[in-house]
């Protein structure tokens, strides 16, 4: 017997998190529930407004329609809509006990502001320390002045930097101007710096500042493959799609040589645990991108470890579809 349940739910969001040009005051998206006999499964499907194709709404209508074939028996495809094809490939998954539960919550301090407070981080980590910084909100003269002091107060720090495809060939270049080309070879990546692939293939061979790919991954017709000065590949499981499609993007990465890491689209920490889960068993030699737990103002279910963040349970969420 198959039985489908659909929750609603709408978090606030921290104030100031901006998505390119809205501020996102909540966030709104499904748990969906997934039982067969003696086993049941979960997932969260949470479109991300500025960066997902599909709405909250588009989101719900194709996800119910999947459930009703579901629960008839049927075995439905995936969704074309990214957010519903990871959500209930993760519900199967569990379902079916092919997501493991032992998960990698070491997260890349993400600094979207004062260099300052991510130093004193740094200095608390034990281990590798790999950061990540928002580069393209400001003017790029001082992303790379800030980018410039990290790299020289913290010795051993690697960074991931994320220019969201925000910047002209002419502005990625004045950004690179300010990093003291010794301290260029600790800049894992910078994903997407320029607004096209060619552009930031250019900038990567001319400055020695590695690129990776990000909203390539999800343009019609891109291969992932080896390419100068291309050292990564960072997949947003709710903007890409199915548990199937990244593992075969990961395959395609390790094949061409490059690192492949599973990184957040401002989850909730039901899908931050999961996408935990996930990295360590697609990506155990890559520190995920998770650090964005704190965006969102409650937790929602399952919790983060350690966090003591309030947390929003299963019976205070509406009920959107049920069989």
């Amino acid at each position: 017997m198959r039985i489908a349940t659909l929750y609603r739910f709408r978090l606030p969001m921290e104030a100031g998190v901006i998505l390119r040009y809205q501020r996102l005051k909540t966030r709104d998206g499904f748990l969906v529930h997934l039982q067969k006999n003696d086993h049941q499964g979960w997932g969260e499907i949470s479109p991300l407004p500025e960066f997902s194709k599909e709405t909250v709404e588009l989101a719900r209508e194709a996800t119910v329609e999947w459930l009703k074939q579901w629960c008839l028996g049927a075995e439905p495809g995936e969704s074309e809509l990214p957010s519903v094809a990871f959500g209930i490939s993760c519900a199967l998954a569990e379902l079916q006990g092919e997501l493991p539960e032992a998960a990698d919550y070491r997260k890349a301090p993400l600094c979207n502001g004062d260099p300052d407070e991510l130093i004193v981080r740094l200095g608390e980590m034990s281990g590798q320390k790999v950061a990540k910084v928002k580069v393209g909100l400001y003017e790029a003269v001082r992303d790379g002045m800030v980018v410039n002091v990290l790299l020289e107060a913290v010795p051993d720090l690697s960074l991931r930097l994320d220019a969201n495809r925000s910047w002209s060939r002419a502005k990625a270049n004045g950004f690179a101007k300010y990093i003291d080309p010794d301290y260029r070879h600790r800049i894992a990546f910078l994903e997407e710096p320029c607004q096209t692939p060619a552009d930031s293939l250019a900038f990567a061979r001319d400055t020695g500042i590695a690129i990776a790919w990000d909203e390539s991954l999800r343009d019609e017709g891109f291969n992932v493959e080896a390419q100068e000065g291309v050292a990564a590949i960072v997949i947003k499981p709710t903007l890409t799609g199915s548990l199937a499609r990244c593992c075969q993007l990961i395959s395609t990465a390790r094949s061409a040589g490059l690192e492949a890491v599973i990184s957040s689209s401002i989850e909730t920490s039901f899908g931050l645990t999961q996408l935990a889960r996930i990295a360590h068993w697609l990506t155990p030699a890559s520190i995920p991108g998770l650090d964005t737990l704190e965006l969102v103002q409650s937790q929602l279910v399952r919790c983060w470890p350690d966090s003591t963040m309030p947390v929003t349970g299963l019976d205070e969420l509406e009920i959107a579809w049920c069989s």
